[in-house]
């Protein structure tokens, strides 16, 4: 089931979504930000956009702060969702 993460109400109701969604497995992790029909990744690891097209400049400085702020609730669902492709990688300590 996918995840999507609780806007303010001015722009839920502007159409404005964010969402962890299902089949991404392979992909870097992010959020996806969604606006009618258009769509931006925003990266869990990179935290910014990972494409250039759509502009990110066109997504509301109020939705990337929602994201920042929600980010640690975003990363850990995430991990449950994909736990093959964590966003931070636990590598092992070798002793010498």
């Amino acid at each position: 089931m996918a995840y999507s993460l609780p806007l303010p109400d001015a722009l839920a109701q502007q159409g404005w979504k964010v969402k962890i969604r299902m089949r991404e497995r392979n992909e870097p992790p992010h959020a996806t930000v969604l606006f009618r029909t258009r769509a931006w990744r925003y990266g869990l690891r990179e935290l910014a956009f990972l494409d250039r097209e759509p502009p990110p400049r066109e997504v509301p400085d109020e939705v990337v702060a929602a994201i920042r702020k929600a980010l640690e609730r975003l990363k850990s669902t995430w991990n449950e969702m994909y736990p093959q492709n964590p966003i931070t990688s636990r590598e092992r300590v070798c002793a010498d």
